[in-house]
């Protein structure tokens, strides 16, 4: 429970860019902000309206990325005041910024940053944005000369809704789908698409005083469809910023991948307004069509993600032992009704989802380390998963 003699209030907020959450998405975002709730010792509310009739300082936890006027009329004025991102424009809070313009004279929305894409260049795969169909045949036509490209709608979750082609006739069929107003508002993002990929996380969250950095890997798993979606991650958490995190020992591939992860987060101050407390980056390593080791940044999370439950039990760690340095966490989500979580496993959601069927979301804080403990030793995340 928490403290009612508190001097503020948590509070779950419905954004303006939100969109319909499946249950057991809305079970995570109740659990990561009943944890901050925890955290801060405030009280928890699930509405704004309810918020305001309580006293003190009301902290926001929105499903979505907020825009600058959304986050002014509900008085949020620092990182302080919020879990997630406020952003000047929708295309912002997008996988479509990681990626430059095709020429001069392509289409771009209101608030289009050409300096952002040239400054990660070196941070990302190669790749194009495009906002109509004549801006996308044309980086399209560029890159299939290199191999294989991935498709990516910006609105679409993980790889949800992408496509891999091979050909320029695929992806004008691919457009004859695509709303024409969700293409010029969201765009779409082009890619050289990469096998054998694992996918790379890389973080920095802060609540008050408190900062954590962390790497890790994500896992797929089978959905009731049997479709392969994300299944969960697994983190090395550390107290402190990004040179704490760096200070680490960790194999090369996670070293690189930070890299680009601070490129890519150092540019975001070319959008002016910005402001992030959880910010996620999903790094792609693999191998392109010539066989070479590829690595690059797919995209940012600025808002609660799939990696929030675990970040954030690994953030009460670090408050209830002001000794610890390195916490390693994980977030699971298994679909199916015969899961058997772990003894020790914090489990949020166990249901029948109205959409996604019967599944199980928990976390679990697998190891805890005093700093130094283990220095020599490269931390593996996916060596430390919990098994069910």
């Amino acid at each position: 429970m928490v403290d009612h003699m508190t001097s503020g209030t948590v509070v779950i907020h419905d954004s303006l860019l939100g969109t319909p959450m499946y249950e057991h998405e809305k079970a995570a975002l109740s659990h990561v902000a009943s944890a901050i709730a925890r955290i801060k010792k405030y009280d928890l509310a699930y509405s704004y309206i309810d918020a305001q009739r309580r006293s003190g300082i009301i902290f926001f936890v929105p499903d979505e990325a907020l825009l600058c006027d959304e986050a002014a009329e509900l008085g949020i004025r620092s990182a302080n005041d919020i879990f997630g991102a406020v952003v000047p424009y929708p295309f912002v809070m997008t996988k479509a910024i990681t990626h430059r313009l095709v020429d001069r004279e392509a289409e771009r929305p209101e608030g289009w940053s050409t300096a952002f894409p040239e400054r990660i260049r070196d941070a990302v795969l190669a790749g194009f944005t495009a906002f109509s169909p004549r801006d996308v045949v044309m980086a399209a036509r560029t890159l299939l000369n290199i191999g294989p490209i991935r498709l990516k709608p910006p609105l679409s979750c993980g790889s949800g809704g992408q496509l891999v082609v091979t050909e320029e006739r695929a992806v004008e069929e691919f457009l004859d789908r695509c709303p024409r107003d969700e293409l010029a508002a969201y765009g779409l993002v082009l890619e050289t698409d990469l096998s054998q990929v694992e996918t790379i996380s890389i973080g920095r969250i802060s609540i008050d005083e408190m900062i954590m950095t962390y790497f890790g890997v994500q896992r797929t798993t089978a959905n009731n469809r049997g479709d392969a979606v994300y299944g969960g991650s697994d983190l090395v958490c550390v107290r402190g910023d990004w040179n704490a995190l760096e200070a680490m020992p960790m194999e090369r591939k996670f070293r690189a991948a930070i890299a680009q992860a601070r490129r890519y987060d150092a540019a975001a101050a070319e959008f002016p307004g910005f402001l992030a407390t959880r910010r996620n980056y999903d790094v792609g390593h693999g191998f392109d069509t010539a066989g070479e080791r590829r690595i690059g940044v797919f995209e940012a999370s600025w808002r609660v993600g799939g990696a929030s439950t675990a970040e954030l039990a690994a953030m009460t760690a670090f408050r209830e032992d002001p000794t610890l340095h390195v916490v390693v966490a994980s977030s699971v989500k298994i679909f199916g009704r015969d899961c058997k979580p772990p003894s020790d496993a914090s489990v949020y959601y166990r249901n029948d989802d109205p959409r996604d069927g019967p599944l199980v979301r928990y976390t679990t804080v697998k190891r805890v380390q005093s700093y130094g403990s283990n220095s020599h030793v490269a931390l593996r995340p996916s060596e430390l998963r919990p098994q069910p």
